[in-house]
């Protein structure tokens, strides 16, 4: 797995206690050789996993909008009351109830990976728009989004919000795979092994690999239609597409 540079132009790591996976996507190199704004957008895994003082980490660094992409049933599960300073978004991006769509996926246990990334924008496209929208419109503040690992929901969010600001292909696979590379932090924060050694294996018996399956995902994204189909309105995408207006 190639070890691109994009994410190593800048510390891009949000430090916030508790978290492991939590990142700017800010400062990542975009078509027109600019970079992407730094403060706007942000990904991690599971905000309950913040501990005490991560909260003020938290607020410190300018994010007052949290989008959480979870099903209902694994945000019952969390422990932690979020504090009142947070406007929390909760929307289900994955649609888990359209078991035509999902059936083959968890079948063949492809629900963690990229693998399904075009054809649920193709097929649910109302889902990632809806999030989009609620990022566009979210409250003057940085914009946090995470589903349970930051991995793959996450991942498709942070997808489009690159292509909207036209960044270079290989620093949005970086962005990608700098989660993956934390894989073994990741299992040791939740008690687990890395999961991904054991995805890896998993696509390559379908074929392909994580990093080329993100790239054929990426390849095949074909944003400006995905817009035209989405139904946003034009103010925002307006937004999208200038990252709230902190970029031309």
């Amino acid at each position: 797995m190639d070890k691109l540079s994009g994410s190593k132009e800048h510390n891009r790591a949000l430090n916030i206690d508790g978290l492991v996976n939590a990142r700017d996507l800010g400062g990542l190199r975009r078509k027109n050789g600019t970079v992407t704004p730094h403060g706007v957008f942000y990904r991690s895994e599971n905000i309950d996993l913040v501990r005490p003082f991560g909260w003020s980490q938290l607020k410190d660094s300018g994010v007052k909008t949290v989008i959480d992409l979870r099903q209902p049933e694994e945000r019952d599960r969390d422990a932690q009351e979020r504090p009142d300073w947070l406007h929390i978004v909760n929307f289900d991006l994955d649609g888990v109830e359209n078991e035509t769509f999902w059936g083959p996926y968890l079948a063949e246990g492809l629900e963690s990976t990229s693998m399904y990334y075009l054809d649920h924008l193709q097929r649910m496209p109302e889902r990632a728009a809806a999030v989009l929208d609620e990022i566009a419109q979210a409250p003057d503040s940085g914009v946090l989004f995470h589903c349970k690992s930051g991995r793959d929901r996450t991942g498709l969010i942070a997808l489009l919000l690159l292509a909207a600001i036209d960044t270079e292909p290989e620093a949005i696979v970086d962005d990608y795979l700098e989660t993956v590379r934390l894989g073994d932090v990741r299992g040791k924060r939740l008690g687990r092994v890395n999961p991904e050694p054991g995805l890896e294996k998993l696509l390559q018996k379908h074929g392909t690999t994580t990093e080329n399956a993100f790239r054929d995902a990426l390849a095949g994204l074909a944003f400006s239609e995905f817009l035209k189909n989405s139904k946003l309105s034009n103010t925002s995408i307006k937004s999208l597409k200038t990252w709230r207006g902190s970029a031309s």
